[in-house]
């Protein structure tokens, strides 16, 4: 979300967030099925005799009203979303002292922070599709558990490549984890309601990042018996995503948008029903739920277990071509392009810092070419030096004016005025950090450019839920 290249790119999403495409998006594809249903629910009350009011999805959701299912929800789905912050910025803090264990050159750190990315980007699409296709909870309990279980397992490697191997996977975990966990959440959310719950679920990178950070500051510069510090530092990482795995299997309901686009009215009614009976507690009210559609897909969640395994993958492509068809195209487009300038910053930052902290520690520059191996016979990176934890707190809990503000401001000045802004800004906060000299200065303007950045995150979370059909989101 940095980067003095996103002044130029600002240009970019004029044509992506314009509030015409916006309105096109809202009234086409996934909300255009709101308009379509509700015409149909009226035919079909006139044709009956208004005796059963059939709703659509947009009027159940409605119907619920916004309460205690709604909190709740944001605690599960945020506890996942700290999940799958702290297994992918975890190994920016163990960095320091595990490249003396497994003898890295800076090189090696280079592989080992893009890993778990390279992971995502397998994982990302392939999760995606199934949830599209076979539901968002069940995937989500997948993609957790491989998330957390591969990230456990990276604490007893005794080799760089397989430590390398094992976070790979576990980046494909958290590949599906994060876009579906977003889908998931935005589809039980009132209209009205849905800017500011999503911007409320996005603070939790922030608490995940803190918590990792925490962990580390906590755990790694002390002794544990015969084990590394940072070892029991990864294992203690993987518990997020192991419980949140174990929430969404035992207590969340399926999507119902996506239950009653697979042709599923019953169980979508009943999930209805849990979320009016959860947001009333305590009134003794009770309702049934009669749901309409004018269109859905039944077989797409059942026959892909009778398919050949080629074909699934045939039809797993068949997305792409949509999402670069029509009104769809420079959405498509614009948004690669931001998401990979964003990622490119934020991270090629956020996952060094620890390191550049460590060198200014020991007096040198964050900028030196360090590609020599550590050895445990010449340096020893124990005792650890608590400050460089420290200052990656601190940098962590920068993040929270940022999320709070958003929270406050998204529904009022909009995603698109929120996402130029903190690219402009946190690009400017990025330049000035080559130029300062001092580590004060640069703590400074690293917590800077995490408050600012933070909120680009948060107005694109919002609006990439918003801008695709729930079959492509």
């Amino acid at each position: 979300m940095s980067r003095h290249i996103f002044a130029r790119d600002a240009d970019a999403l004029e044509p992506l967030l314009s509030e015409a495409q916006l309105e096109t998006n809202l009234d086409s594809e996934d909300d255009g099925d709101v308009i379509l249903d509700r015409t149909a629910s009226a035919t079909m009350n006139r044709e009956t005799g208004g005796a059963t009011r059939k709703l659509t999805f947009e009027e159940a959701v409605e119907e619920t009203g916004f309460g205690l299912f709604h909190w709740l929800l944001l605690l599960v789905c945020g506890w996942a979303n700290v999940s799958d912050a702290v297994e992918i910025l975890c190994v920016s803090f163990l960095l320091p002292t595990a490249s003396c264990d497994l003898h890295l050159t800076s090189f090696d750190k280079g592989i080992l922070t893009a890993s778990i990315f390279l992971g995502m980007m397998v994982g990302g699409y392939a999760w995606g599709y199934l949830s599209d296709q076979r539901g968002r909870c069940g995937v989500l309990v997948v993609s957790l558990s491989v998330n957390g279980i591969f990230g456990a397992l990276t604490c007893a490697a005794p080799t760089f490549w397989l430590f390398l191997l094992l976070r790979f996977i576990s980046g494909v975990g958290v590949g599906g984890s994060i876009p579906v966990c977003f889908s998931y959440f935005s589809e039980f959310m009132p209209r009205l309601r849905r800017g500011a719950m999503i911007s409320a679920l996005a603070t939790f990178w922030m608490a995940g990042n803190i918590l990792a950070a925490g962990l580390a500051w906590l755990i790694i510069p002390y002794s544990w018996a015969h084990f590394e510090s940072w070892r029991v530092f990864v294992l203690l990482c993987s518990i997020p995503s192991l419980s949140s795995a174990i929430i969404f299997k035992l207590l969340m309901p399926e999507s119902p948008k996506f239950l009653m686009e697979a042709g599923q009215e019953k169980e979508a009614a009943h999930v209805f029903q849990l979320m009016f009976k959860l947001n009333t507690w305590g009134k003794g009210k009770d309702k049934e739920f009669a749901l309409c559609t004018t269109s859905h897909d039944g077989s797409r969640s059942v026959n892909m277990q009778k398919e050949p395994l080629l074909r699934v993958y045939k039809k797993a492509l068949l997305p792409i071509k949509e999402m670069f068809k029509d009104v769809l195209r420079i959405r498509s487009i614009s948004l690669l392009i931001v998401f990979y300038c964003i990622s490119f910053g934020y991270y090629g930052l956020q996952m060094w810092f620890p390191e550049l902290f460590k060198r200014m520690e020991d007096g040198g520059s964050p900028c030196a070419n360090v590609s020599r191996v550590y050895s445990l016979q010449n340096e020893s990176c124990y005792p650890v030096k608590t400050a460089v934890y420290k200052e990656g707190f601190y940098v962590a809990a920068s993040n929270l004016p940022g999320n709070i503000f958003t929270i406050l401001m998204m529904d009022s000045i909009g995603g698109k005025a929120l996402l130029f802004c903190s690219l402009i800004l946190s690009s400017v906060s990025v330049f000035l950090i080559y130029v300062v000299k001092t580590k004060a200065h640069s703590l400074l303007l690293s917590c800077i450019f995490g408050g600012v950045s933070v909120v680009a995150w948060n107005a694109l979370d919002v609006l990439c839920t918003e801008l695709y059909p729930t079959h492509l989101r």
